[in-house]
């Protein structure tokens, strides 16, 4: 029996705004496992970073329920059950990367050497062994993103909640750094939740893969990526791959025939 981590039913959002009500997530039923990779996948404006941020309790819901680790998603948060990545690296300029990685750390008031062990272990997780003295602005976008994974990391969360963080890379370096997610994933065992608008990103990194309607945001299809857990970029040409990112596409234009 597979634990889950991560529990949504009958879930709603509705924002208050000043053209009244909008609906953000409607009727979400999703249960997350232990260990598993799922991407949450939908057109923009569907609901799938303010499905993780109800997760990370960045978010009231109006109406269900979520548990995070059997508890609520403020006591998750107040546990540091997750780290949080954001679609832009969201560094300090001024403090080096190290100090970077360092911040939640020292929030959390470790003391210098658990700090310092801390960094080194992460920054090597994410191939940035050695760059510790240098400052954002001198390492590429990926560079940065791969930091800000470390600074989550460092907090020793058993889940990543992860919002789009390569969408603003190019494809080459987006390609490295989903090589790179995989195996960081393997190594640490970690439950990833994972906002994408791409559909080969989705199919190459997930477990699974939730198909989001647009608002409001609706589940209209999870679908098993049973891929395995060797995943060279070359297998985007294999006939299994093409299968499952043929059924993704299938459901978000199946989803579209929600509006109106």
């Amino acid at each position: 029996m597979m634990e889950t981590v991560i529990r949504a039913e009958g879930l709603d959002l509705t924002f208050q705004t000043n053209d009244g009500p909008v609906q953000a997530l409607l009727d979400i039923d999703l249960d997350i496992h232990k260990g598993e990779f799922v991407s949450l996948i939908g057109p923009s404006g569907c609901g799938k970073t303010t499905l993780l941020r109800v997760i990370a309790d960045l978010e009231k819901p109006t109406a269900g329920t979520i548990t995070v680790n059997g508890m609520t998603p403020e006591e998750a948060r107040l546990k540091r059950a997750y780290g949080y990545v954001f679609q832009a690296a969201a560094l300090f300029p001024w403090r080096t990367i190290a100090d970077n990685v360092a911040l939640p750390l020292e929030v959390m008031g470790l003391d210098r050497a658990e700090r310092e062990r801390r960094i080194r272990e992460n920054l090597a997780l994410v191939d940035l062994a050695g760059f510790g003295k240098k400052f954002p602005w001198q390492l590429s976008g990926g560079m940065q993103q791969r930091a800000s994974i470390a600074r989550a990391l460092a907090v020793q969360p058993e889940m990543l909640l992860m919002d789009e963080p390569f969408g603003a890379l190019d494809e080459i370096v987006r390609d490295h750094l989903n090589e790179q997610l995989l195996k960081l994933w393997a190594a640490t065992q970690k439950t990833v939740v994972f906002v994408t608008h791409s559909i080969p990103e989705a199919v190459f990194l997930s477990t699974r893969i939730v198909v989001m309607s647009p608002r409001p945001g609706r589940i209209h299809d999870i679908i098993d990526c049973d891929l395995g857990d060797d995943r060279p970029l070359d297998i985007r040409e294999s006939p299994e791959f093409l299968k499952i990112a043929h059924r993704v596409r299938d459901g978000l234009r199946a989803g579209h025939a929600y509006e109106g």
